[in-house]
């Protein structure tokens, strides 16, 4: 909840300048809903792709204060983040709702960012795995093999988001590499294989390199370093260097 409709647009000018020659990367930025139509605006003609930040599982209807996946669209919105922790944790969504959310954007030709992670008192008492791998299996509940091409996880530690302090490398590689062998029993090998895992604790210029570097850390949900055009536009810049 940051950036009015000006300021939203004026981040994404920088960025869209700035990122004029990445190609071998996806970039989709996430402003929030009232930015949507103005940053699509500002950032026409060039590589960076548009994403909401939420989303609500039911095409219309008596939820005051929600957005559709039809309201998205109409913002030509790609991407639509889900799950994240902030709503897990402040508005109190459970999985199976989130659940429900994942399989109306996979349904309504949105590509879902689903969101899991551990609370630092879950990390305490070892249950990262437990967590992670009973969020992983209740929020892709039903959904088909053939949709898991158009899915990305995001594994955000809660304990880092926020408070400056950051997953080791080593640390994040073994819950992604965990993340991968839970998609491969919910989906398959295959799919797992080639399913997008981004790491959302915390990435900023200064260790963007080294986390990206993990074989299975395939991006970043970038949270505070995407309100500063140099910072996010570094940690972008380092993502295509290391994929080419």
């Amino acid at each position: 909840m940051n950036n009015g409709i000006g300021e939203a647009v004026l981040l994404a000018n920088v960025m869209g300048k700035r990122m004029a020659k990445v190609r071998a990367i996806d970039v989709v930025i996430c402003p929030p809903f009232i930015a949507l139509e103005a940053v699509y605006k500002a950032t026409s003609g060039t590589l960076l792709r548009l994403g909401a930040q939420n989303m609500y599982p039911e095409a219309k209807g008596a939820f005051t204060g929600e957005i559709s996946f039809s309201m998205l669209r109409d913002c030509n919105v790609s991407h639509v983040i889900l799950g994240h922790s902030e709503r897990r944790m402040i508005l109190g969504e459970r999985d199976e709702f989130i659940n429900r959310k994942v399989r109306a954007a996979l349904n309504n030709n949105l590509l879902p960012i689903l969101c899991v992670g551990e609370t630092e008192t879950e990390r305490e008492k070892n249950q990262t795995f437990d967590v992670i791998g009973e969020q992983l299996e209740k929020c892709l509940k039903d959904i088909p093999i053939k949709h898991s091409g158009r899915l990305v996880v995001a594994y955000e530690p809660v304990w880092a988001i926020g408070t400056g302090k950051t997953a080791t490398p080593e640390v994040a590689q073994e819950v992604h590499a965990f993340i991968r062998g839970k998609l491969a029993e919910i989906f398959n090998k295959k799919s797992a294989d080639s399913l997008r895992i981004l790491y959302g604790g915390s990435m900023k210029a200064t260790n963007a390199e080294a986390l990206l570097s993990q074989p299975d850390i395939d991006g970043g949900l970038i949270g505070g370093a995407s309100l500063v055009a140099d910072e996010f536009c570094s940690i972008v810049e380092t993502a295509e260097k290391l994929s080419l």
